[in-house]
C-alpha cells in the first residue's frame, strides 16, 4: 500500500521503518533531514510537503508532537488537505487535544476523506520492535480498513469509540503512567533517604502488587542513572496539560494530575525537559540531597 508518513521523530521513525519492512511504500515528510535520510535509505520516497505526500497515497499517517503541529500539517499551507484524494483516510497517531481531533475530522470529511485518531503508548522501545498499543477513535468501518496497517506497527489496536475518544483514552493512559512514575520516584526516594538499598527494594516489590510495567521499565533506568529519553518530560507535560484542559471543559478537577504536572514543570524549568520522564525522581533527589542509584 502507498502510505504518506509525516513525522519521523523518536517514535515515528521506527514505526515508519516497520511499515517498510512489512512491504508498504512510504512517502515520507519531516523537517529533520537526518530522519528523512534514515527512512529513505530503507526505500521510502522523500516528499517536500505533506500535500505532495498525500497526493501519492490513499492512507496518510501523522506522528507529531502536539495539536498545533497536527493542525499545521493537515490544514496549513501545503498541508494534507491540499493533496488529499477523495476516499483517502488520515490516521493521526499523535497525542493531542481530543477536541482538535474532532475539529480536524470535520475538515477532512469536508474534503472527501475520513479520519481516525490513533495515539500510541509504549515509548521508543516498543516503537522499534513494533509492539506499541493503538487507542483509536472513529468510524468502525474506517477503522477496520486501516487496522492491518496499524497492526504492522503495534501489538494492540483497539477502537474505543467515535473520533476523539482515542486521544481521550491516551490522556487517561498518560495520567496512569505519570502516577506510576511519581509514586515510584517518591517511594524510592524515601527508601534511599532511610538508608535502604533501592536496588534491593526494587527486587523485593517488583513481583508483588506494587509491580507494574512502568516500574519494570523505568526503575532500572533510575538505578543506572540513564535518563536518555524514551519519552521526554516535556512531552508528558504536554499530555497532562491536555488532560487538564479536557477536564476543565467537563468541569472536573484532577488533583493528582495537577500535583505531578507541577513537579514536571519544576524540572522543565531547571532544564530537564528533554530527559526521560523517569527523571521525575530528580525532583525528590534535589529536595532531599540524595541520589537513587545502585550502591
Amino acid at each position: 500500500m502507498n502510505i504518506a508518513f509525516i513525522g519521523l521523530g523518536i517514535m515515528g521513525k521506527p514505526m515508519a521503518l516497520n511499515l517498510i519492512r512489512a512491504g508498504h511504500t512510504l512517502f515520507a515528510v519531516d523537517i529533520v533531514p537526518e530522519a528523512v535520510e534514515a527512512v529513505a535509505s530503507q526505500g521510502a520516497v522523500v516528499c517536500k510537503t505533506p500535500a505532495e505526500a498525500a497526493r501519492q497515497a490513499g492512507l496518510v499517517l501523522t506522528m507529531l508532537p502536539n495539536s498545533p503541529q497536527v493542525r499545521q500539517v493537515i490544514k496549513g499551507p501545503q498541508g494534507v488537505l491540499e493533496g488529499l484524494k477523495p476516499g483517502s483516510v488520515v490516521v493521526d497517531m499523535s497525542s493531542i487535544d481530543p477536541n482538535v481531533s474532532i475539529d480536524l475530522c470535520a475538515k477532512v470529511e469536508a474534503a472527501g476523506g475520513e479520519m481516525i485518531d490513533a495515539p500510541v503508548s509504549g515509548g521508543e522501545p516498543k516503537a522499534i520492535d513494533g509492539t506499541v498499543s493503538f487507542m483509536c477513535g472513529g468510524k468502525a468501518q474506517v477503522f477496520e480498513g486501516v487496522k492491518p496497517v496499524l497492526g504492522a506497527m503495534g501489538a494492540s489496536v483497539v477502537l474505543v469509540g467515535g473520533i476523539g475518544s482515542g486521544n481521550m483514552t491516551k490522556l487517561a493512559n498518560q495520567i496512569i503512567v505519570a502516577g506510576n512514575i511519581a509514586a515510584m520516584a517518591e517511594a524510592f526516594a524515601l527508601a534511599t533517604k532511610a538508608g535502604v538499598d533501592p536496588e534491593k527494594v526494587f527486587e523485593a516489590v517488583r513481583g508483588g502488587l506494587a509491580g507494574s510495567t512502568v516500574l519494570g521499565a523505568k526503575m532500572p533506568m533510575v538505578l543506572g542513572r540513564n535518563f536518555k529519553p524514551g519519552f521526554r518530560i516535556e512531552l508528558h507535560i504536554k499530555d497532562l496539560q491536555n488532560a487538564a484542559s479536557a477536564a476543565e471543559a467537563l468541569d472536573m478537577e484532577l488533583p493528582l494530575t495537577a500535583g505531578i504536572l507541577a513537579q514536571m514543570r519544576a524540572l522543565d524549568a531547571r532544564g530537564c525537559g528533554g530527559l526521560d520522564h523517569s527523571a521525575l525522581v530528580q525532583f525528590y533527589e534535589e529536595k532531599e540531597g540524595i541520589e537513587v542509584k545502585k550502591q
